[in-house]
């Protein structure tokens, strides 16, 4: 097949993401914010921020019983957030692995794309006003 030319240069395509989300693991995200959805949860991750604590404790802390916090502890463990170690018959549980490093940024994109759509809002306020005041007399 031959190419037609009509003397115009060859047009770059230009790509653009139209969802941010194909830039993270659908699958990372989704686990992130079920885990960050619970108050239970991110209490849980709170108390392990200021240090280490077995699940009893943690249990403890929250007035619950230690089947629920185990599944509490299961659900942050699952989305890479908590990680367990059992010594003996303590299970000490650690800030994990994985931070909120691709939700914080997930969470940025959107940010900025709300920002720039309240800034345009923003501009046409202020030209309406502006044209009210040269209408009135």
């Amino acid at each position: 097949m031959s190419q037609i030319s009509f003397g115009l240069a060859p047009r770059r395509s230009a790509r653009y993401t139209l969802n941010q989300m194909v830039h993270y693991s659908a699958a990372q995200l989704n686990a992130s914010f079920a885990a960050l959805s619970d108050a239970t949860r991110r209490g849980v991750l709170e108390q392990l921020g200021r240090a280490d604590a077995s699940i009893t404790d943690l249990a403890d802390k929250f007035r619950m019983t230690l089947t629920g916090m185990k599944k509490h502890v299961g659900v942050l463990e699952d989305a890479g957030l908590v990680s367990t170690e059992k010594i003996g018959r303590v299970r000490t549980c650690t800030l994990g692995p994985r931070r909120l490093d691709d939700a914080t940024a997930w969470l940025e994109a959107y940010r900025k794309v709300w920002d720039a759509r309240f800034d345009d809002l923003e501009r046409v306020v202020a030209d309406l006003k502006r044209k009210e005041k040269v209408k009135r007399p």
